[in-house]
């Protein structure tokens, strides 16, 4: 997982590393000082009509998208390498993620720690069948539309032209999620929501000390499923030497896990909730319908909060400019690696795309979140249903494998030189 030198010709099926030293695309300046020069213009317009603190969230957004691009950092893939050839890189990078988020929020919320004198709270809800069905179609979605949440917003950033479509279905299935968010929240049956640190006697020592033996224990479970099927390891990624692989080449795996864990606890210190996504996508669905003279007011999700963010500027949403932040960072990032070339899109691919979109919205909705805010920002937060998210969402993965294939999308094989 650290970085090393390789032949670009080595067979890559007996190392673990994840970037590799050889000869770098072109940087495209021009779209690096555009990138720069539209961050400048929107941070200050966030400013003007809010305050440093969406400003700071913007910022936070930006390294978010940057460290997701210069790794690659999946989630989508890391499942699907998992469950098709037991290739587990990508588990165990969200095994370590998930143990430096875990202390960092068990101290944050213990504490009450703030940068901005907001009282932090985690990720908590309920475990019920909105949320197994939720995840399910999520995990199904994620591997149709070749990303999740995150890796939509970046991938879409770094120039992938399908994710345009992705984005596009992933608004207006979150926008009928939250149309139908009432019958799903009143009409089926659900737990409460529990909390491993507050629901139980652990408390949040306790409950740190729980949870870093279920990273361990998993942890210990891939490297035997990596003993056993000595999978195929995932295609390095092209890097450099010196400083300039911090702008210029690709980072470690391992080194983007620790980074990502680091931002969503500095995000829970500064907007006193953890980092999410999807949120905003129903945001921007309910305000595209508003503007078209659907009284979305009348949804029960529309209640509250997100009424109110209907009623004023999205740069005023917290997650929707850190999803600015997100794409922004990762064009930015892309176009220093010069790797931002947008191509044509396959009709399959397409079709896998508008229907993965769809899924994925409407699924996050009844999961009380995506990738991010269920599954990242809830285990973190020792929130049983990032447990239960997780596990639905393997599940869906298994059975996107067969239908991949029907959009002529390939999944990954043992006989492949990589992963």
């Amino acid at each position: 997982m650290t970085q090393t030198t390789l032949d670009i010709n080595q067979p890559t099926r007996n190392t673990g590393a994840t970037t590799i030293v050889t000869n770098l695309s072109p940087m495209q300046k021009r779209l690096v000082s555009l990138g720069i020069l539209v961050s400048i213009l929107l941070l200050v317009a966030i400013v003007n009509s809010t305050n440093w603190t969406q400003g700071i969230l913007f910022i936070i957004g930006l390294a978010l998208g940057t460290t997701l691009l210069y790794a690659r950092f999946g989630f989508t893939s890391a499942f699907r390498r998992l469950t098709s050839v037991g290739n587990v890189q990508g588990l165990q990078a969200h095994m370590l993620m998930f143990a430096v988020s875990t202390t960092l929020f068990a101290i944050i919320l213990s504490t009450g720690f703030s940068f901005t004198g907001v009282t932090p709270s985690g990720y908590v809800s309920p475990v019920g069948v909105s949320v197994l069905l939720g995840a399910f179609l999520f995990g199904i979605g994620m591997q149709l539309g070749n990303g999740c949440a995150s890796g939509t917003l970046y991938n879409l950033g770094g120039g992938s032209s399908s994710m345009v479509i992705t984005l596009v279905s992933f608004i207006a299935g979150s926008t009928l999620g939250a149309y139908h968010f009432s019958f799903w929240m009143e009409e089926t049956p659900s737990l409460p929501a529990i909390s491993l640190a507050e629901s139980t006697n652990f408390g949040y020592l306790g409950a740190w000390f729980v949870q870093m033996l279920l990273f361990a224990m998993i942890y210990w479970i891939t490297v035997q499923i990596a003993k056993k099927k000595n999978p195929p390891m995932m295609k390095p990624l092209p890097t450099t030497t010196g400083w300039k692989k911090v702008l210029r080449g690709s980072w470690p795996l391992f080194v983007a896990a620790v980074v990502l864990a680091v931002l969503n606890a500095l995000t829970l210190t500064v907007r006193g909730t953890p980092w999410g996504i999807t949120s905003a996508f129903a945001l921007w669905g309910g305000k595209f319908l508003s503007a078209t003279g659907v009284d979305v007011t009348s949804w029960g999700y529309f209640s509250g909060a997100n009424g109110e963010a209907l009623k004023t500027t999205v740069l005023a949403d917290s997650t929707s400019v850190m999803n600015f932040g997100i794409m922004l960072g990762a064009f930015i990032s892309a176009s220093f690696q010069g790797t931002f070339k947008p191509r044509k899109i396959k009709l399959g691919v397409a079709g896998a795309s508008i229907l993965g979109g769809l899924l994925m919205g409407y699924g996050a909705r009844l999961a009380f979140g995506c990738n991010i805010g269920a599954y990242f920002g809830g285990i973190s937060s020792f929130s049983l249903h990032g447990w239960v998210w997780m596990i639905m969402a393997m599940l869906g993965t298994f059975l996107a494998l067969f239908i991949r294939p029907l959009f002529g999308l390939k999944n990954p094989s043992s006989n492949d030189s990589f992963c």
